[in-house]
């Protein structure tokens, strides 16, 4: 059921939805968080779709905020859609004029579930602190996606400066499975790591974010080498007995070569936008292997250049090993789980 309501207020939007419940048979509804979208008309479409699709795994009320600032009257329209196309939540557009696209917090408070966790996600530009932003600022979880920027890798930049618990970005959910790869791959390995290597396509947030997890996490020179993509394209790690490597071309099959076995072929595509929203849903804590790889200071340089590796007299604390809890991977690093997860622990302490 669409309700269209315009020159609205917050309050009969409230009542709006409401009525289209009860006409649906439902008095409650079944939402579990309210997740706010802050985009704008040209983006609104694709960000929203994404989100219905999550909200068959995480049923949400969807708040859309759509800002149209200018010298015009403020205004306030919404769009009111109840469970059915929409998914098992709720929808509702709220398109915003004037003066009011700048007080966007004053009409979704009184939308927001009630005893409910609230996130908010910026699809395209985002603030340089979300967590000051009138919408984030009522948010447990932050999300932004420097990839979607004109310049990521200033984007990455603000993100790092402007970090607050709670905060993350896709560009770091696009790497789960990598990391997951890289941390079963390790496991099988018992020797130390001396140096890391990741290409990738130009202006790569992903690769980035990616080359100062293995940074903070190995203490270990990581150099860069650019590929015409698409996204990260390979991972090398040389370590005392040979190369663990991943390569993938296609962004679909990539190889996993470990010393003395085989090469291994698993599935690693670039994975859909509703799958990055699913994942980031999931937890709705901080993520602090996330904010300590963001803000850690990096080692990262093009291929060829940069210090030489850690000495071999130097402790080995932060190399990788199996978590303690035995959740860590399997023999077969193309059986690790892969939206991750133990992988943030397995990177720590590697035996020599």
């Amino acid at each position: 059921m669409n309700i269209d309501l315009t020159d609205t207020t917050a309050g009969k939007i409230h009542n709006a939805i409401l009525d289209a419940r009860r006409r649906s048979g439902s008095a409650a509804t079944g939402a579990v968080l309210t997740l706010v979208i802050v985009t704008d008309e040209q983006g609104h479409y694709d960000a929203l779709k994404a989100a219905t699709s999550a909200s068959r795994e995480h049923p949400s009320r969807i708040l859309v905020v759509v800002a149209r600032p200018g010298r015009g009257e403020p205004r306030l329209d919404a769009e009111v859609r109840t469970s059915g196309e929409s998914g098992p939540g709720e929808v509702v557009i709220l398109r915003m004029h004037g003066e009011l696209a700048h007080h966007a917090d004053s009409v979704v408070l009184p939308l927001l579930l009630t005893d409910a966790p609230v996130v908010a996600w910026w699809p395209g530009g985002a603030p340089e602190n979300p967590k000051t932003h009138p919408i984030g600022a009522i948010a447990q979880r932050r999300i932004t996606d420097a990839a979607a920027s004109m310049e990521p890798m200033e984007e990455l930049a603000k993100r790092a400066a402007g970090y607050t618990d709670g905060d993350t970005d896709l560009s770091w959910t696009r790497l789960s499975q990598w990391r997951t790869f890289l941390a079963g791959a390790l496991d099988q390995v018992p020797a130390r790591v001396t140096a890391a290597w990741v290409e990738s396509e130009p202006e790569s947030p992903s690769a980035e974010l990616l080359a100062r997890w293995l940074d903070n996490r190995l203490g270990v020179h990581v150099e860069r080498a650019t590929s015409n993509g698409p996204g990260i394209t390979g991972v090398r790690l040389t370590t005392t007995v040979g190369d663990v490597a991943i390569s993938r071309g296609d962004g679909r099959v990539a190889a996993i070569s470990l010393p003395g076995s085989p090469q291994r072929s698993v599935a690693l595509p670039r994975r859909p936008l509703t799958e990055l929203l699913v994942e980031e849903l999931r937890r709705l804590d901080a993520d602090e292997v996330y904010g300590e790889s963001l803000r850690a200071p990096h080692d990262a340089h093009p291929a060829g250049a940069g210090p030489e590796p850690r000495g071999e007299g130097q402790p080995q604390d932060d190399q990788p090993h199996t978590d303690e809890h035995g959740d860590a991977h399997s023999g077969d690093p193309s059986d690790a789980p892969a939206e991750g997860g133990s992988e943030q622990e397995v990177l720590e302490g590697h035996p020599q």
